[in-house]
């Protein structure tokens, strides 16, 4: 049996491209990009423009702040309390070209002692979850490898 495919929020990233990255968009009128797109208007409050077209994001940039999720996060966070919690590691990366900073998770097997601010990371393909018929995919930071090959 083959497993659907799908992103875990359509239109932030295309899981199918060559080159993996994430979606932003740019307003024609003042050059701002914003992530998540944006459909309808310019975010910047000081321009009245509306004419927003699709960009590519960087796929690199640097560690702005890091953490980690030891524990079940309470209600309303919604997960199967029969399943056992993995701990996860969460990225603020600051994009090389926008500037902007996005979150997203580490790559499987990067913890909080593989990071540090300012180190350079990478943008991944990742799958968040998956069960018997359906795999849901994300995003990933991931460390860059240094000039002998070695993950930071």
């Amino acid at each position: 049996m083959s497993r659907s495919r799908s992103p875990v929020v359509p239109g932030w990233f295309d899981p199918d491209a060559a080159e993996f990255h994430l979606l932003g968009t740019r307003c024609r009128a003042c050059g701002a990009v914003f992530f998540p797109r944006e459909e309808v208007f310019c975010r910047n409050p000081g321009c009245a423009g509306g004419e927003l077209v699709e960009v590519p994001l960087s796929r690199r940039g640097t560690v702005w702040s890091y953490t980690d999720a030891r524990y079940r996060p309470p209600a309303p966070y919604v997960s199967d309390p029969d399943t056992e919690w993995r701990p996860y590691t969460l990225v603020a990366v600051e994009l090389a070209a926008e500037r902007m900073v996005v979150l997203g998770q580490a790559a499987p097997g990067v913890s909080v002692g593989d990071l540090e601010v300012g180190a350079e990371v990478e943008l991944v393909p990742g799958v968040l979850n998956e069960d018997a018929g359906h795999t849901w995919t994300t995003w990933h930071w991931k460390p860059i490898a240094d000039g002998r090959g070695e993950a930071p």
